[in-house]
């Protein structure tokens, strides 16, 4: 295993036992706490949120993640009519 890997998969563990204990953070949150990379970050969030163990949901440039619940659905916005 690469020390990238090595790092991904330590950091996938840590994020994953702070919000089993925790529920919620926002993704700087965790990147401050743990001290990663943005490049780690997301590469652990992304294998954490395709294993189904976490949600995401944006917030300009941070995401709220959430431990083990996906998000409600919300329906699209309806589009903006110019008035002419």
């Amino acid at each position: 295993m690469t020390p990238l890997q090595e790092n991904i998969q330590t950091a996938t563990t840590r994020i994953a036992e702070y919000l089993a204990e925790h529920q919620t953070a926002t993704s700087w949150k965790l990147k401050i706490m743990f001290r990663l990379s943005s490049s780690v970050l997301y590469l652990a969030l992304g294998a954490l949120l395709s294993q189904g163990k976490i949600s995401l949901v944006a917030d300009g440039i941070n995401y709220h993640v959430t431990w083990g619940q996906q998000p409600a659905s919300v329906p699209p916005a309806a589009p903006i009519q110019e008035n002419m």
